[in-house]
């Protein structure tokens, strides 16, 4: 089942974020080799820095989505304000499955 993972970022903390990228990339490509990402990225304020994270998981169930959430480095380094779970239904211009 997927997963919309929506976090919004603290305020003030864009070099968490930055600090804390290299990680959080490494993370999302090892849940990209084992199937698990659908597809993620930041969310942008209006000045286009990234204040938030949108990311899609795989998951047995809520309890396997809340723990790949806690698992990304974004997370452990304190980056979200807030952090929204909520099953997703992928319906429109989902890629054909190779």
């Amino acid at each position: 089942m997927l997963f919309a993972v929506i976090c919004k970022d603290k305020p003030g903390s864009v070099q968490v974020r930055l600090d804390t990228r290299p990680e959080h990339i490494a993370f999302l490509e090892e849940l990209n080799g084992d199937k698990k990402l659908a597809f993620a990225g930041p969310f942008l304020d209006a000045e286009g820095k990234p204040n938030g994270s949108l990311v899609v998981v795989e998951a047995p169930d809520m309890a396997g989505a809340q723990t790949l959430s806690a698992a990304d480095p974004y997370a452990k380094a304190g980056l979200f304000e807030s952090v929204e779970i909520h099953p997703w239904n992928w319906t429109f211009n989902k890629p054909a499955a190779t």
